[in-house]
């Protein structure tokens, strides 16, 4: 029997997720993945593997755990409060989670999603090229108490590090760049728009996030006679009311409303993450401008593994404190150590 990862209570929305299928827009199907993808790559980053394999996304609250094996962790995304046994557990850290131990991940501190993730990963079946579900398509479903899921052959060894990051998780200012429609919305319009501190609406999902203002209604030309065409995470529809919509990673794949711009990929992490009444902001950027802020986004992500450091932790909080080397070459407080024989 392989190694499990045994789901023994969750919160209502936990699922496999990875970084998502490619190729199926023609079939009416995005990319999907995790929400918050920049939280795949920070958990690769810890456990010393790769951002493709599939970790748990829990939304607002997680659940229960327990592995059948000494198995390495890393937790990753908004800030959870984290117990191993009642002992607390760092964020954005590696750890060890022995066989048989419980893992107790409750609520989200600021933030929305976090990420469990396991060395060598969850090895559930591939479906169409990817492990994460898809729940507006039907691929996967919502993880309940009783479930378990197998674990991957983990080749690393290394636990104990922790990563910095920058807070994303409470909203801010979004960059956009102009989209199919920009143009058909006036330039008083485009301006009110980047003026306004819109408010994260508590409804929204993986589909999309409402932003909520006060004020009039955002409005485009001919807004009622624009054909549906091919719409993609991150771009920001105008709904009937006059409200942005931000699509999100089970965006559909085409639509109606006018699009007044499209977030750049490295910042759709942020909006993923705002929590419903953060206050988010929106900015326009040339496009050659946010070609160079993606480029460099991407080149960070790749090379998260540098800006690792070794967690500090209290001798309190570690289960196994009597196997660690507290004291090391000691010397004599009376001998010479320069004295030959000493």
């Amino acid at each position: 029997m392989s190694d499990v990862i045994e789901i023994l209570s969750c919160g209502p929305a936990v699922t496999v997720q990875d970084r998502g299928r490619t190729g199926f827009l023609a079939q009416g199907m995005t990319r999907g993945g995790a929400a918050d993808d920049l939280a795949l790559y920070e958990g690769a980053a810890l456990l010393g593997q790769s951002p493709d394999l599939a970790a748990l996304e829990m939304v607002g609250m997680g659940g229960s755990f327990r592995v059948t094996t000494d198995t390495r962790i890393a937790l990753t995304g908004a800030p959870m409060t984290a117990l191993l046994d009642n002992a607390p557990l760092a964020w954005n850290a590696s750890h060890l989670l022995p066989a048989g131990a419980t893992l107790n991940i409750g609520g989200a501190r600021k933030g929305t999603y976090g990420y469990l993730h396991l060395g060598g990963g969850i090895d559930t079946p591939v479906m169409m090229g990817a492990r994460g579900a898809h729940l507006s398509a039907g691929l996967g479903a919502a993880l309940s108490a009783g479930v378990t899921l197998p674990i991957g052959p983990d080749k690393g060894d290394t636990v104990g590090m922790t990563l910095p990051v920058a807070d994303r998780f409470e909203g801010g200012r979004i960059r956009i760049t102009a989209s199919m429609q920009t143009e058909q919305f006036d330039g008083a319009t485009q301006e009110r728009f980047t003026a306004t501190a819109f408010r994260r609406d508590a409804r929204g999902n993986r589909m999309g996030v409402r932003m909520d203002h006060d004020g009039a209604p955002f409005v485009a030309a001919d807004q009622l006679t624009i054909v549906s065409d091919v719409i993609v995470p991150g771009d920001i529809q105008i709904a009937g009311d006059g409200a942005p919509f931000v699509l999100m990673c089970e965006c559909q794949t085409t639509g109606g409303y006018p699009r007044i711009g499209s977030v750049l990929p490295c910042d759709m992490p942020r909006v993923a993450q705002a929590a419903a009444g953060a206050s988010v902001t929106f900015e326009f950027v040339p496009f050659e401008e946010a070609r160079a802020i993606q480029t460099r986004a991407t080149s960070e992500r790749a090379t998260l593994a540098s800006a690792l450091v070794p967690l500090l932790r209290n001798p309190r909080d570690i289960r196994d404190l009597l196997s660690y080397q507290l004291i090391s070459g000691a010397i004599s407080a009376t001998s010479d150590p320069f004295t030959k024989g000493s």
